[in-house]
């Protein structure tokens, strides 16, 4: 699948497992939460090399081993920070990005892969760095977007790795959100906002031609176009013009006008596609479905290896994480709800494949739990998939009475998946049925599903939240007296709303860098979301006209509605959800008399990363479930 241009995209949850038994069995804490043995493998564009991240004084580094050879080097050395992600630039050279203390102002570095040359290309203060377009054809350069200029919004520059030269290649005028260029590397295509809840797409033949608007539309409309077709001259794009889920079309980036639909699901949104460099094709295109990924194949080729690949891996979901630039060589994932899987290289030609690397070889996957996909009906009517993972020894046939922990998505314009989660498997070792859903503002099921969202923070999203609990009480699942809800970021709003707006469901509740105030979280968001403020208005509210609705659901206007416990734990560098926001919650509280535990960790931004904090933050959520549920 084509992610390279996703690579600095973060990612916050987890998952759950099971035991009944007693503490002398219990899988320690530690073995769900401290860093894999070796995870993110890569390969090198010739096929010769793989990269890898593996732990190195706690924290998750560089690695490099020729295939073939069972000696590794390790080729970076930070004790700060994780890197954060990485990607092959030519045969001998790597690029990694990092941030400082999670303030997410990802900086771009380069090494040599036996470790030489290590180079900062964008060591500037205050400014985030991404991939634009990693170039790979071209092994020196890549085009990457910087708020280096105006903090607000992004450039696009033309960086040389063998100099650091950067060369501006367009000035934003203060309204493009994103850039795309062609095959050849050539920046043709620029996504903007006009009138702050208007997005539209600029379009130019050639890079010394300006930039002409050829498509607008309301935000709540999708066009992106996806990629260039092998001429440069069409576009396959992604859209849910005229329709409710988005379908992958053939267009004309001149006008935006649809030529051919190559492919819609009539129940879930588009998530990825395959394009080959080496075939000049599109290869695939894929839903995110409940359990399982759908793909519809435009390549028989490529079917055929998925089917060679899944007989040889039967019970895991595949998927081909990184490839060589023939595309002959390829490294494979496979996992499922019970492991977070393995890495193996596969020889396309030779249908060989071999197993490189578990990702937790400590993980045991007959020790894990199942994740069952659900289905419940919100008041309303509307169907809302989640999931229910039950401790060790129970079934959905035979789980009575059991203590839960709920744990609504962050987001919240995100949503669930079926796979291996940590803390999940975590919470269910403990005991605990854990219940996610995908209440409406969740991504994946269509325009109309989404923009039932809106406004609806504390309102008809918490309300399918509610309904997924009551459905667990119904059904004999849960004892009503022992549900717990955690969630963090829009899950950790969602947890204070749940203890503030239904305060006699829940038990006790865990916030998560969470939000507790509308207006003050809309007044410190990070500066290159500013041009997205009008459309964040629409979609959570505008302090401006909406004041009374917004205080209405802030939890930290209603405190006197809480009876449970909670505990607050926040990253002081938090560049999404300020600390402000947790430190109001935590004084309002006290101010209350309710009990509220409060953890702070000063080198931490949206969740926390470094290990020992992970550690931290769990053993203090499990003592505090482990005193409120039971």
């Amino acid at each position: 699948m084509k992610n390279l241009r996703n690579m600095l995209a973060a990612g916050l949850f987890m998952a759950g497992i099971c035991f009944t038994a007693s503490a002398q069995t219990q899988i320690p804490l530690e073995n769900f939460f401290k860093n894999p043995e070796k995870i993110n493998y890569q390969v090198s564009p010739d096929g010769t090399y793989f990269s890898f991240m593996a732990p190195y004084e706690n924290r998750m580094n560089l690695f490099v081993q020729k295939i073939g050879l069972d000696t590794t080097i390790r080729i970076t050395s930070e004790t700060e920070r994780d890197i954060a992600a990485s990607m092959w630039a030519g045969n001998n050279r790597i690029l990694f990005v990092k941030d400082t203390g999670g303030d997410e102002n990802y900086q771009l570095y380069g090494v040599n892969i036996d470790g030489s040359d290590l180079k900062s290309y964008t060591n500037f203060p205050k400014v985030r760095t991404h991939i634009i377009d990693p170039l790979e054809k071209i092994d020196s350069l890549v085009i990457i977007g910087m708020n280096k200029r105006n903090p607000q919004v992004f450039d696009p520059y033309r960086l040389n790795l063998n100099t650091g030269e950067l060369t501006l290649l367009a000035e934003n005028p203060g309204n493009i959100q994103g850039w795309m260029t062609d095959h050849d590397g050539k920046l043709r295509v620029a996504h903007a906002i006009v009138d702050g809840v208007n997005k539209q797409i600029l379009y130019r033949e050639t890079e010394d031609q300006p930039f002409q608007p050829v498509l607008t539309t309301n935000f709540k409309e999708t066009v992106g176009f996806a990629v260039f077709t092998p001429d440069n001259k069409m576009v396959y794009a992604l859209t849910n013009i005229g329709r409710d889920k988005t379908a992958l079309v053939l267009m004309d980036p001149k006008t935006c006008e649809e030529k051919e639909v190559l492919y819609m699901n009539d129940k879930y949104d588009i998530s990825d596609f395959g394009y080959s460099e080496k075939k000049n094709r599109l290869t695939v295109v894929a839903c995110e479905g409940h359990k399982d990924m759908i793909r519809h194949y435009f390549d028989k080729e490529e079917e055929g290896i998925r089917k060679k690949l899944e007989a040889q891996l039967p019970g895991y979901n595949v998927s081909i994480t990184s490839q060589s630039r023939d595309e002959n060589i390829r490294l494979i994932h496979a996992g499922n709800d019970r492991t977070y899987g393995s890495y193996y290289l596969y020889n396309v030609k030779e249908n060989k494949l071999t197993k490189v690397a578990d990702i937790a070889p400590w993980i045991k996957e007959e020790e894990m739990c199942a994740m069952n996909p659900i289905t419940y009906t919100s008041r309303d009517g509307l169907t809302i998939e989640g999931y229910l993972t039950l401790p060790k020894g129970y079934t959905m046939e035979n789980a009575k009475n059991l203590p839960v922990v709920v744990n609504p998505h962050g987001g919240p314009w995100a949503r669930d998946t079926w796979g291996y989660n940590p803390e999940v498997q975590f919470l269910a070792s403990r005991g605990y049925a854990v219940l996610q859903m995908n209440f409406r503002a969740s991504t994946g099921y269509g325009r109309k599903f989404t923009e039932l969202g809106y406004k609806q923070w504390g309102q008809a999203m918490q309300n399918d939240i509610t309904d997924g609990v009551e459905w667990l009480i119904k059904e004999g699942i849960a004892d009503p007296k022992r549900v717990a809800i955690y969630g963090a970021s829009y899950g950790g709003y969602a947890t204070l709303a749940g203890v503030t707006f239904t305060p006699d469901l829940y038990a006790c509740a865990v916030d998560y860098v969470g939000v507790s105030n509308l207006l003050s979280f809309m007044n410190t968001i990070p500066p290159y979301w500013k041009p997205l403020l009008d459309m964040m208005h629409e979609m959570v509210g505008d302090p401006a006209t909406d004041k009374e609705m917004m205080e209405k659901y802030s939890p930290v206007f209603h405190v006197d509605q809480i009876k449970a416990p909670l505990f607050i734990a926040q990253g002081a560098n938090d560049p999404r959800v300020n600390k402000a926001e947790s430190d109001q919650m935590v004084e309002a509280l006290k101010k209350r008399g309710v009990e509220v535990e409060y953890m702070v960790k000063e080198n931490e931004g949206h969740g926390f990363y470094n290990e020992e904090n992970k550690f931290d933050f769990y053993r203090a959520m499990e003592k505090f479930l482990d005193k409120h549920l039971k």
